[in-house]
């Protein structure tokens, strides 16, 4: 049996295929999906989804939203997403490093808006990351 994954960004389709694992970045932390996994909407947090695709793991990069299992198809609706192995890791590390300095500046400071984006672009900078190291 496998599983039937698609995950839509609302500018593009980034992963339509047959698996046969998902593992999805909740918001109250990480699930694993296989076929005949119980029916089921999540939230999904900033972070790393993870494809076991013949015999092989991939991840994607995704930016938050929902998930939903239905009868051995799962649905990913992203704000967006990046598959892992089309993120240049040099260019995510960069990314990483500039997100952590300006969050850095903020330490110490209330909260604001400002710290809020901060801290939302280190997130999706360490998700990136995550993503580019994690193809085989």
């Amino acid at each position: 049996m496998s599983l039937t994954l698609r995950v839509l960004a609302p500018d593009q389709s980034v992963f339509d295929g047959t698996v046969e694992e998902v593992i999805l970045p909740s918001t109250t932390g990480l699930i694993g999906i296989l076929p005949g996994h119980i029916s089921m909407v999540t939230a999904l947090d900033i972070g790393v989804l993870r494809v076991l695709s013949n015999g092989n793991w991939n991840s994607i990069a995704l930016m938050g939203g929902f998930a939903e299992v239905e009868s051995n198809d799962v649905t990913v609706l992203v704000n967006g997403a990046e598959l892992g192995n089309k993120i240049d890791t040099a260019s995510a590390e960069a990314d990483l490093e500039q997100a952590t300095s300006e969050f850095k500046l903020m330490d110490g400071q209330p909260p604001s808006p400002e710290k809020l984006k901060a801290q939302q672009k280190l997130t999706r900078a360490r998700a990136r990351l995550q993503a580019s190291k994690t193809t085989n």
